[in-house]
């Protein structure tokens, strides 16, 4: 594949970036069909029936919170939802990398950034147990800049330490990083962090208000369109 943009991106930013970091979940990899197996297992075990994968797609970025909320109407804090989290947990441990693969035009984008010498990371709200084994298993562990996880601070997104901390890891300036994501909270964190933001158009999105009307400095069809912000 080209190592140019296929289409222009909307809002192309000014200014320098030295380093990207990405959203893990709907963002840099598509993880809904191993998150989707493990919630499907949970509703066959009770009689119910199993999701189209496009369902759970729309709250994957949310994890369990979200994908037991859209099988089993249930929320943290309610009768049986922590029994229920850690069996969907288990489940998910046991099956990280079976079908989740990263989006097509993310290797190509990992390549150029790291031949113009770009360093890249992950800031997710996933948690390290799972994050670091998927990473190995897609054989990016070691190239990842940085990896800074939901429980990796002890703030989560959308509050803004998480990629401060991912800057200070990698050492380059907040102003200078830009960061892609799939969910409105990646826009505020990033804002508060003091980076520029871009909304993966082509992820999860979510199911809250619609990205139009998230506050992102750039919008992406495809990952190769975050290229121009490195013009």
């Amino acid at each position: 594949m080209s190592a140019t943009a296929p289409t222009e991106p909307s809002g192309v930013l000014r200014g320098t970036t030295r380093a990207v970091l990405f959203d893990l979940d709907g963002t840099f990899a598509d993880t809904a069909p191993d998150l989707g197996y493990a919630l499907n297992v949970l509703l066959a075990a009770r009689g119910k029936s199993p999701l189209p994968l496009g369902r759970v797609r729309q709250v994957a970025s949310s994890g369990a919170r979200g994908l037991l909320g859209l099988g089993f109407d249930l929320a943290p804090g309610d009768p049986g939802y922590d029994a229920l989290a850690t069996e969907f947990l288990d489940l998910y441990e046991r099956r990280l990398c079976r079908d989740t693969r990263l989006f097509p035009g993310i290797p190509e984008l990992l390549q150029v950034l790291e031949e113009r010498s770009v360093p890249w990371g992950i800031v997710t709200n996933k948690a390290e147990r799972f994050t670091f084994p998927l990473m190995r298993l897609l054989e990016l562990d070691r190239r990842a800049a940085c990896v800074v996880c939901g429980d990796s601070t002890p703030y989560r997104k959308p509050h803004p330490q998480p990629l401060l901390t991912a800057a200070a890891t990698i050492g380059v300036a907040p102003a200078a990083c830009i960061y892609l994501g799939d969910d409105e909270r990646d826009m505020i964190a990033g804002r508060a962090a003091g980076m520029r933001v871009a909304v993966a158009e082509y992820g999860y999105l979510g199911t809250g208000n619609p990205p139009q009307r998230w506050a992102a400095d750039m919008r992406v069809r495809h990952p190769l369109e975050l290229l121009a912000s490195l013009e």
